[in-house]
């Protein structure tokens, strides 16, 4: 299907001191979201929706996801192992697939941009009730989780949430939880899931012109920001609770919701 590439990113988006603090949050959060608190991503993926546009901020957050991975997998490497990533991959780039057509079909709308914020907004808001179901409900939850076809389940929609709005940890997450596997473990698994699958979703994005040299001088601007994220979560993760934390980034995340599927 013949497909609209999106506008390049406006050259200079992050001259103005508002933009850049903005930015720079949102690159904040990425990093927090890799040293352990998840769920705050999704509020890094309206922040750069809000600044760039719906579809162009996925290709400007994937970088700054693939320098969070880089930056976290040394730690995280002797824990876990490739194995469960491998047994998810086949669904994920399954998933991917669907998300590039959905791609396409919304580039193709007259009022694109609008139609990708709602498409985004709709993604957060399932991730948002995937915490909260987890949270509220953590019995049934795990049980749902161990049913055979879930893990099938999981990375498909893994790699359509990804593709279309770089949000697939909460239904990652989930599954590796039914799985029972210890925290380290856990994060091991993610680290070398999230690093590969985003790898693989560099050529996608540049095919939709979402990846440029100018895109790139913006990510640079924000590294340091990452790197701030990931130290202060990994500080954070010992002395704040990690479900009081995630019931504040569900508030959050449910007013950003809000804000794209109503814009």
């Amino acid at each position: 299907m013949p497909h609209r590439k999106p506008k390049r990113n406006p050259i200079g988006v992050l001259d103005s001191p508002a933009a850049l603090a903005l930015a720079l949050l949102a690159a904040f959060c990425i990093g927090m979201s890799k040293a352990g608190f998840s769920g705050i991503s999704l509020i890094a993926i309206f922040i750069m929706a809000d600044l760039y546009g719906a579809v162009p901020s996925t290709g400007i957050m994937l970088p700054l996801l693939i320098a969070a991975d880089l930056a976290v997998y040394p730690a995280f490497r002797k824990h876990g192992s490739w194995k469960p990533v491998w047994k998810l991959l086949p669904a994920t780039l399954a998933g991917l697939a669907i998300g590039v057509w959905l791609l396409k079909v919304i580039l193709v709308q007259e009022s694109s941009d609008q139609v990708a914020r709602r498409v985004i907004g709709g993604c957060i808001l399932a991730m948002v009730a995937l915490q909260a179901f987890r949270a509220w409900k953590p019995v049934l939850a795990e049980r749902l989780a161990n049913a055979r076809s879930f893990g099938t389940a999981a990375g498909i929609t893994g790699g359509i949430t990804t593709m279309l709005a770089n949000a697939a940890g909460p239904v990652i997450q989930l599954y590796l939880l039914s799985r029972r596997i210890p925290k380290m473990e856990l994060l091991g698994i993610g680290a070398r899931f999230f690093l590969l699958v985003n790898l693989v979703k560099v050529p996608l994005s540049g095919s939709f012109n979402l990846i440029t040299p100018a895109t790139l001088w913006d990510n640079l601007k924000c590294l340091p920001a990452i790197f701030a994220g990931i130290w202060v979560g990994k500080w954070l993760v010992q002395r704040v609770s990690q479900r009081a934390f995630e019931w504040l980034v569900i508030g959050f995340s449910l007013i950003v919701a809000g804000r794209l599927l109503l814009a």
